[in-house]
């Protein structure tokens, strides 16, 4: 699979949970500890997540970052 195409993927994923769980942008930034900006990069596939980044973002989403790959 092509990064991109993977990044976009793993974006939507991430998304939908947290859209599953009803959680905003800005309060899923204050518990990501992620800024806003990045997380819309993050969701859109548009940026390249560092693992710690990731793990917060399961944490939150109380998924395991397995879900996401």
């Amino acid at each position: 699979m092509k990064d991109n195409i993977f990044l976009i993927e793993m974006g939507k994923k991430i998304k939908a949970a947290r859209k599953a769980k009803n959680i905003s942008y800005p309060k899923f930034s204050k518990l990501t500890g992620v800024d806003m900006s990045n997380l819309w990069f993050i969701e859109n596939g548009r940026r390249n997540v560092h693992i710690l980044t990731l793990k917060s973002i399961a944490d939150v989403l109380e998924i395991e970052i397995k879900e996401f790959i």
